[in-house]
């Protein structure tokens, strides 16, 4: 007959998968809540409304207050009135259900509707707690001390897989000061540089920035069934410098293949170096998992296609390569799931300074077309100009500050237009024949090197 909300601030469940990385400003520590933790801590069901809470504890080290940018974490997040008005029991609703109950078990037992000013009223009671409790375990945009700690959840749109989290974090008070001090001492011993340029270069050094690429459970991502420690054999490893895996990457076949390789599919046209987090990490801010192919992933996928609408984490078929399918798959989406790129990666014995190679394929899903050449008889057409879509990859990992340096090489081998190949669904395509080679950066940092072919 009443309206229940019952939140607990004390599950801390989701802290088992929290990072913490220390800078000379700060120490922050974070994590990312799944829609059942969210649940427990919140006592409603924020995923189905789109919202995500964020945990954040922020230790101030430097020697001036501190305060968090918001922006940077979720440029349209939620404040926590807004996080818990979205949330609100619906008056309405509930009395609209409450009523035609009461009517209809009027005939049999007692009108039920006399009870509907108590759920209007606790229903209302329960709102208003809700906003209370939301705001005061959100993180409070409040200077944080010298010394002292900050902790509490920002309300983000919802990710599922991985989502990256960017924290910025500024000195305040007396940090103003201190740049212009310093600003006037750089320009003392330094004639070419203005005292303005030297503000500039002294407030971006009072400047903390993290970023975190944290795990969200809740979908069964492809790469998840596989063991990356032991996918390429012991002692198989091939260290190469820079020339020798130039070489190397050359040498890699041409194009992906069906599960027998007796036919060619996309071109191999993408190599990625990084470690398995570094790529995730890399691609998160932009690009989503996907789900591997089940009875409830298809009937989605169906679902989507019918409606025009997306699905962010919809399964793509299997292309091989090495002799097995793809070890990761990842998509950026559109308007719908019929527009959308999506990117295979296979790891090689390869290892450039320490770090994996990978080989993949991308291209760019332009609509939907029948076929028999598929057990749903339907497949995505892609554009025929893959080089865009490999050089798409580039600019918006450039565009996420992601890439330490990236170039080409060749081994697709070139067609034209007139005389283009085919994927194994028989959709053309051409290119000029080359591989965008990209090393990825852990951290957000300006490209050191980047060669367009």
């Amino acid at each position: 007959m009443t309206t229940h909300y019952a939140p607990d601030a004390t599950e801390r469940g989701f802290l088992s998968r929290a990072e913490t990385q220390t800078g000379p400003l700060a120490e922050v520590t974070a994590a990312v809540l799944d829609a059942k933790e969210a649940y427990r801590v919140f006592g409603v069901h924020m995923a189905r409304r789109g919202v995500q809470p964020v945990y954040l504890k922020i230790t101030n080290r430097g020697a001036t207050g501190l305060r968090l940018q918001l922006v940077s974490v979720d440029p349209n997040y939620y404040t926590p009135l807004e996080a818990a008005g979205v949330n609100h029991f619906s008056i309405i609703k509930r009395l609209s259900a409450f009523g035609l109950m009461g009517f209809l078990m009027g005939f049999l037992f007692l009108p039920l509707w006399i009870f509907a000013p108590l759920k209007l009223i606790t229903a209302y009671r329960a709102n208003r707690r809700m906003d209370l409790f939301f705001s005061e375990h959100a993180f409070h945009l409040r200077p944080i001390d010298p010394g002292a700690t900050s902790e509490g959840y920002v309300f983000t749109s919802l990710d599922a897989g991985m989502k990256v989290v960017h924290v910025v974090v500024h000195s305040t008070g007396g940090a103003l000061d201190n740049a212009i001090r310093v600003a006037e001492s750089i320009a003392a011993h330094d004639a070419a540089k203005t005292a303005h340029e030297s503000a500039a270069l002294a407030a971006a050094q009072a400047t903390g920035e993290f970023t975190f690429s944290l795990p969200v459970p809740g979908i069964a991502a492809d790469y998840l069934q596989i063991d990356f420690q032991t996918l390429i054999p012991a002692g198989t490893t091939v260290t190469c410098d820079v020339r020798a895996l130039v070489g190397k990457l050359q040498e890699m076949p041409r194009a992906t293949t069906n599960a027998k390789e007796l036919r060619q599919g996309d071109p191999v046209n993408l190599v990625v170096i990084g470690n398995f987090d570094t790529v995730l990490g890399a691609f998160a801010a932009r690009w989503d998992a996907c789900e591997v192919i089940t009875f409830e992933t298809c009937w989605k996928t169906f679902r989507a296609f019918l409606l025009g609408s997306d699905y962010r984490y919809s399964p793509v078929s299997s292309l091989h390569l090495f002799g097995r399918s793809q070890d990761v798959a990842l998509q950026r989406t559109r308007r719908s799931i019929n527009e959308r790129l999506h990117l295979r990666l296979w790891l090689t014995p390869l290892c450039l300074d320490g770090q994996p190679v990978w080989v993949g394929q991308v291209s760019r899903d332009i609509g939907v077309r029948f076929t028999t050449k598929a057990w749903n008889l339907t497949t995505h057409r892609i554009d025929p100009d893959v080089d865009e879509a490999r050089d798409y990859v580039i600019e918006d990992l450039m565009q996420a500050q992601r890439i330490d340096a990236a170039g080409y090489v060749d081994g697709v081998t070139p067609c034209e237009m007139t005389a283009p190949r085919r994927n194994l669904t028989g959709d053309p395509y051409f290119t000029d024949g080359k591989r965008a080679v990209i090393l990825l950066s852990a951290h957000r940092t300006p490209p050191r090197f980047v060669a367009w072919s």
